[in-house]
């Protein structure tokens, strides 16, 4: 399994499941993270967190503790 947190600068990937409960899933949810998106990682901060990306056209920065839910390919 490959989460989000351990993808690299410039790579893009799609969503296979997202993990969590209740209110952290439905807020990332919210963001346009949602099954088969695909996601573009564009920086990670010097100390890892937030990790930017582009979802659906436009730019989020996500926290580290998130980006583990994500489970891509």
């Amino acid at each position: 399994m490959k989460t989000l947190r351990e993808v690299k600068i410039g790579e893009t990937v799609r969503v296979v499941k997202l993990h969590g409960e209740g209110a952290v899933k439905r807020r990332i949810m919210d963001m346009g993270i949602t099954k088969g998106v695909e996601i573009y990682v564009r920086k990670v901060a010097p100390l890892g967190d937030p990790v930017e990306l582009t979802v659906r056209g436009y730019e989020l920065s996500i926290r580290k503790a998130d980006a583990e839910m994500i489970e891509v390919e």
